[in-house]
């Protein structure tokens, strides 16, 4: 199971305005247990790009990044670790993008 040490949230603009609702990418620099297939000694970053609109949210995209070399590792996120970072994604994008 993943644990998100910490992470940064940016929202992305469309500067066309052909994508509906609001984007956001996610860094999360996560660890994993060393029996982990993920693990790494040289860190685990997770890049997730969050998509919320009127009708839903959702992860349309993400990837697994080793920190030191930020190479892209071809790993998916298990069906619970997905929920689990989509949960973070909604309560995080609220607190950092409240609505005025």
């Amino acid at each position: 199971m993943i644990e998100i040490q910490s992470y940064t949230v940016e929202k992305l603009e469309d500067p066309f305005g052909i994508l509906s609702g609001e984007r956001f990418e996610y860094v999360l620099e996560i660890s994993v247990p060393e029996e982990d297939e993920l693990y790494t000694d040289k860190g685990l970053l997770l890049r997730v790009i969050y998509v919320r609109d009127e009708n839903q949210d959702q992860i349309s995209k993400y990837e697994f990044i080793e920190s030191e070399t930020q190479s892209i590792l071809d790993f998916e996120l298990e069906e619970d670790e997905l929920s689990m970072v989509l949960q973070f994604c909604r309560e995080h994008t609220d607190v950092e993008y409240e609505e005025e």
